[in-house]
């Protein structure tokens, strides 16, 4: 938005261009032996093939360079190039290579204390900083031409100048930004120009608008709309009912924003496709949504989307020339530097060949070494990981074991407890004390587990998923004791660990093992139990 908006506001000098065919200013070119007249030919042609052949007219701009290096005032002459250059650049928003021509001119202009010629260039310059949002920069430069047109007195220039100061300091601060329209307005009453007359109107209604001065925004917008009748550009009148339109969507006075809007729309029919149409369309979408009108929000906003969607593509197109410009300027710097330097490296070519093969050769070595060592490294590491994979594993598994052991004998302790308490209460001759040796009963019952395995295969199920699953799955025969076992082995439990932690006695640990194996169908008795379970 800030983009369009300032392409409305910047002075920018136009070229002057014969009147010439491209062909008639190339053949010309041939027969004109001055440096002078050749670089202003060259800086022409260059103008005219920008949009139709790019790279010649890179060309031509590379042979006035030349040419103008052989004049009587090489510099000054170098330095029209590099304006003309600069131009070039920053109509294809390349503005970092823009930025590059602009400061070698403008080196040569303050050297030679070309004050005219400076306050041009550093007017490009401000709208170069404006484009690229670097606001600080863009004041600087709109000061250093303001200074220099009020010594120049100039009315027109100075009311555009002003008006861009002020549009610059609209975001940041308004109080300033009213400061330079007010003067601006001060000199727009000794001026004809309707066009810079309405935009300094409206400008003034924006400011008071974010102001919130609600009498000096709609005078100034009365203002504005009583020259839209005068013969001015479509879209500077387009301006006008938008940004009124904007005024009035803050104020929620949402007949006055359709009104507005689609005569912006109207008047922009000729560029719908524009950051003020996407704009426009942005407006009247909310507006009907907040009045519940879903048809016409529906059909604005399928505009907005058709809008957005085709400024996107065009900013990508514009991107992509952008670097491909730049690359293009880059490559084009560095050959002109080598050739500049031929005589010095004719040489040593063949030697550069041997160095340029040799480094790509060591590239190469390095490469290959580097590949090795990454791959190293990533064995290395996902050894590492598996490992702590494992030792993570082995130590859920004690947690499990420790957990059930755990479990286990804590029932048998308060099985013990129960049983002596029983007798105990058998032996109490007193009432109140088998009453209270009944009270501790209950709550020890109350604490004992009574399904521990079941705790157990919930807390396996956990760190070994699917287990059980894949048992049940394979082998629905297998009963909840032999599942039961099936996980104990998988943990690698000796019988003996298995017997203590389920208090069966040894014997019944292997016989049920080898009830297990039938079931398995493990006739060969060199297969482990343990290892059979595991390739679970």
């Amino acid at each position: 938005m800030a983009t369009r908006l300032f392409s409305y506001f910047f002075l920018i000098l136009s070229l002057s261009i014969h009147s010439q065919s491209t062909k008639e200013l190339i053949d010309g070119l041939n027969t004109i032996n001055d440096h002078q007249k050749k670089v202003e030919l060259c800086r022409k042609i260059a103008l005219r093939l920008q949009k139709s052949d790019w790279d010649r007219a890179i060309k031509y701009i590379e042979i006035a360079e030349s040419e103008a290096r052989k004049t009587e005032n090489p510099e000054l002459t170098l330095a029209y190039v590099y304006v003309t250059a600069g131009k070039m650049y920053a109509s294809k928003e390349v503005f970092d290579v823009s930025l590059k021509y602009y400061f070698k001119a403008h080196d040569i202009y303050k050297q030679n204390n070309n004050i005219e010629e400076l306050s041009k260039l550093e007017n490009n310059l401000a709208i170069i900083y404006s484009l690229g949002k670097n606001k600080e920069k863009a004041l600087k430069y709109f000061l250093n031409v303001y200074h220099y047109q009020k010594s120049k007195n100039d009315p027109v220039k100075l009311v555009k100048i002003l008006n861009n100061i002020g549009t610059l300091y609209l975001d940041k601060n308004v109080d300033s930004s009213l400061h330079y329209y007010q003067k601006a307005q001060a000199i727009n009453g000794t001026i004809k120009d309707y066009t810079l007359k309405i935009y300094v109107y409206t400008n003034l209604a924006r400011a008071y608008a974010l102001k919130k001065d609600k009498k000096n925004t709609e005078y100034y917008f009365d203002q504005a709309f009583s020259l839209v009748d005068k013969p001015v550009d479509n879209a500077v009148k387009a301006f006008v009912y938008e940004s009124f339109s904007q005024y009035k969507l803050k104020e929620k006075n949402y007949d006055a924003v359709i009104a507005n809007a689609k005569k912006a729309l109207e008047l922009g029919k000729d560029n719908v496709y524009s950051f003020s149409g996407l704009n426009l369309n942005k407006m009247l979408y909310e507006v009907y949504i907040s009045t519940a009108d879903y048809k016409n929000a529906v059909h604005y906003f399928q505009k907005y989307n058709a809008i957005n969607d085709s400024i996107n593509v065009e900013e990508k197109a514009v991107n992509l020339e952008r670097i491909k410009l730049e690359q293009d300027y880059k490559v084009r710097t560095q050959i002109k530097t080598l050739i500049e330097q031929k005589k010095l490296f004719k040489y040593s070519v063949v030697g550069l060949i041997l160095v340029v093969g040799i480094l790509i050769l060591i590239i190469l070595l390095i490469k290959y070494r580097n590949r090795n060592i990454k791959n190293q490294l990533e064995k290395e590491k996902l050894n590492t990981k598996m490992q702590g994979l494992k030792e993570n594993l082995k130590a859920k598994n004690m947690v499990l074991v420790g957990k059930a052991m755990s479990e286990i004998h804590r029932t048998d302790s308060i099985n013990e407890i129960l049983t002596d308490l029983k007798q105990i209460k058998l032996k109490a001759i007193n009432k109140e004390m088998q009453q209270a040796i009944d009270i501790v009963l209950k709550r020890l019952e109350k604490n004992l587990n009574t399904d521990i395995w079941k705790e157990f295969e919930i807390s396996f199920e956990q760190v070994h998923q699917s287990f059980f699953d894949k048992l049940k799955n394979d082998y629905p025969s297998l009963t909840p004791k032999d599942r039961r076992l099936c996980a104990l082995l998988y943990l690698d439990l000796t019988t003996k660990e298995i017997s203590q932690i389920t208090g069966q006695s040894f014997k019944a640990i292997e016989n049920s093992r080898t009830r297990l194996r039938k079931k398995f169908d493990l006739t060969n008795e060199k297969v482990n139990l343990s290892t059979y379970l595991n390739t679970f």
